[in-house]
């Protein structure tokens, strides 16, 4: 019987020239808990979605989904979880019961249990109105909201959710947001979501891990990773690259912390709303100008700026190209 909960020790995945993707990561899912995965471009998030959804195998460790192990139980795993991943995959000349009713029957239920089910859906992710629409005539998040139904026709306990609001804009975003609020509230369903919007993963999850270059490097609930930080940023934006630079070797002699972000200086103090005089006449006299000024309290944003000294529009790494070319 599934306990709803994923565990993962020591994964690895490699391939072929020395290229790793995923390097010994270890992290424990609870049950009935929306579990945020964050990392750049690359840095090993959707490798280890398909592990353990069983769609590739690890090269050394183990995780388990729902208590059963991803490779020698790969079947239970697949009863037990649902997975909805970066690339829509429907049929645009269906209709959206049709689909559902279609994925019912290969899971085995009868014609009528998979009709029943997708009429349920429907209304579930809240396109009812849009029935006797083909899906080719669906806006993005439409599209979004029906693969989250066709992860859930059979039920699952356990949802896998890789980048589910890519490309989509504010409002379909959001409507997505709360189907998958709705679907863990209301099942207790454990949702797995990896997501490139920090905004995403501050509203929904529980607890957030951060992946960069294959390796976790931070771990906590998102109330906890922001107050890790401390102190207050004043975020100074420069009209070019090389005055940014300059600044921040400038306030680092008198900042807690600094953090240079293209043409933006970070900078970390305690009390900082009462230093900025001092700060400003510190970089008029080295003439620097910032172009604009704000107060801020920490952000999942500088988190992830801190331990991964980058940003989520990262270039892709070797280890994703090799990834995309053996897919």
């Amino acid at each position: 019987m599934s306990n709803r909960e994923i565990e993962v020790k020591n994964l690895e995945k490699r391939y072929p020239g020395d290229v790793i993707a995923v390097d010994g990561v270890s992290l424990k899912v609870e049950a009935g808990q929306i579990y945020g995965f964050l990392g750049p471009n690359g840095a090993g998030k959707s490798t280890t979605v398909k592990i353990l959804t069983t769609l590739a195998l690890p090269s050394a460790g183990s995780a388990t989904v729902g208590g059963y192990d991803v490779v020698e139980e790969a079947g239970e795993v697949r009863r037990i979880a649902g997975v909805a991943l970066q690339d829509v995959g429907l049929d645009p000349l269906m209709k959206p019961l049709e689909l559902l009713t279609l994925q019912g029957r290969l899971f085995g239920a009868s014609r009528r249990d998979a009709r029943a089910r997708a009429e349920e859906l429907m209304q579930l992710v809240r396109l009812e109105e849009a029935v006797d629409r083909q899906v080719g005539t669906y806006s993005g998040g439409m599209k979004r909201r029906l693969d989250l139904a066709m992860a859930l026709v059979h039920q699952p306990e356990i949802l896998f959710l890789d980048e589910p609001t890519t490309g989509l804009d504010p409002a379909s975003r959001r409507d997505v947001w709360r189907e998958v609020r709705r679907l863990n509230e209301q099942l207790g369903m454990t949702i797995f979501l990896t997501t490139q919007y920090l905004e995403e993963a501050d509203e929904l999850a529980d607890m957030i891990s951060i992946i960069d270059r294959g390796k976790i490097v931070k771990s906590g609930s998102p109330a906890a990773l922001k107050a890790s930080l401390g102190a207050e940023s004043l975020n100074l934006a420069f009209s070019e690259r090389e005055s940014a630079e300059r600044a921040n070797v400038l306030l680092q002699s008198i900042a807690d912390r600094t953090q240079l972000d293209r043409v933006t200086v970070r900078v970390y103090m305690n009390d900082v709303a009462h230093k900025i005089p001092s700060i400003i006449e510190r970089l008029s006299s080295a003439e620097l100008d910032p172009v604009s000024l704000t107060l801020t309290q920490p952000t999942l944003d500088d988190v992830f700026l801190q331990v991964t000294g980058t940003t989520f529009d990262k270039e892709r790494t070797e280890a994703e190209i090799q990834e995309l070319a053996l897919s």
